[in-house]
């Protein structure tokens, strides 16, 4: 599933290609990718005639705002004036999740979607579930071969997560000034489950997953099925830094493909071939060459050093 870089790689690259201009219509190809809030003919007849003004990210979640197509200087107040807390993220805190005069469009691409922004003479791919056509002969083409994506139009004046219900859901976003040492160790305070496990909440902790949870922990040498309850204000403050440095060097590699993901323009992630533990089960630890193992907790893949980890 792509988690906070490859949805932050995929945002970036939606504002670059897509912004202020005019969608022209489009093609579900398979209506459960559009959630249930609306049909899918009424989905594309609502997006027909606007324009995106911006992307954000919350989360492992996609949301454009939207506007009249042409329309001038957006309502100050509203998402358009956000700035994203640092620059290496995108992120969209809750408080701004506000109604927009035109809507917005929100995607979740669960574990194989894909967001491609390609010509619309560009053959279709056998996973192709939604089509949305811009001016310019190019189209944003939405692919899963799962068919566990979906997408949401929110209506205009409605607030986002009264349609897009799992945004109510999400912790704080790991870049935020909400995400602090001290959260952390509230959060963990004598919870008897793995720490791995508790990483892997997004009430927790908005967008971190699998592949940077195991690569977390490495970084900060704690075992993942240590019980929260039995870390010390040390080991939380190594692996509240360690999450930080993580997503940024994700980031910064265009997230990690290691099966499905790809950037808007089809291009694979980077960070898989300079990742620590993850995927790397049999090899050796990059730092001591001790043999990197992987076990199985709360049914997830997780890798780990037994000798940098304690």
């Amino acid at each position: 599933m792509p988690e906070l870089p490859e949805v932050e790689t995929i945002c970036r690259g939606l504002n670059q290609a897509t912004l202020d201009r005019e969608m022209l219509g489009g093609d579900v190809l398979l209506n459960s990718t559009i959630a249930r809030s609306i049909s899918a003919t009424d989905f594309l007849t609502k997006l027909k005639g606007k324009s995106i003004a911006r992307w954000y990210r919350r989360g492992k979640y996609l949301l454009a705002e939207l506007s009249q197509f042409p329309e001038g200087e957006r309502e100050k107040g509203k998402g358009g004036e956000f700035r994203a807390q640092t620059p290496s993220s995108s992120a969209l805190p809750s408080s701004f999740l506000l109604p927009s005069k035109a809507g917005w469009l929100g995607v979740h691409l669960r574990m194989t979607g894909q967001l491609l922004w390609v010509n619309r003479s560009e053959p279709l791919q056998k996973h192709a579930r939604v089509r949305l056509f811009f001016e310019g002969n190019q189209e944003l083409r939405f692919v899963d071969q799962r068919t566990f994506g979906q997408m949401w139009y929110v209506p205009a004046e409605t607030e986002v997560s009264s349609t897009v219900i799992g945004l109510k859901l999400l912790g704080p976003e790991p870049f935020s000034d909400e995400f602090t040492t001290e959260y952390l160790a509230r959060k963990l305070h004598r919870r008897a489950r793995p720490i791995k496990t508790a990483l892997l909440d997004q009430a927790l902790i908005a967008g971190l997953g699998n592949i940077y949870a195991d690569e977390t922990l490495f970084l900060s040498g704690v075992m993942p099925t240590t019980l929260c309850a039995d870390l010390t204000a040390e080991q939380i403050g190594r692996i509240h830094t360690a999450i930080i440095q993580v997503l940024q060097k994700a980031i910064e590699s265009g997230g990690t493909t290691f099966s499905n993901f790809l950037n808007v323009q089809g291009v694979n992630g980077n960070y898989g071939g300079v990742a620590w533990v993850y995927n790397r089960a049999g090899q050796p630890c990059r730092t001591c060459s001790t043999t990197i193992e992987r076990i199985k907790l709360a049914g997830r893949s997780t890798h780990f050093c037994p000798a940098c980890q304690q």
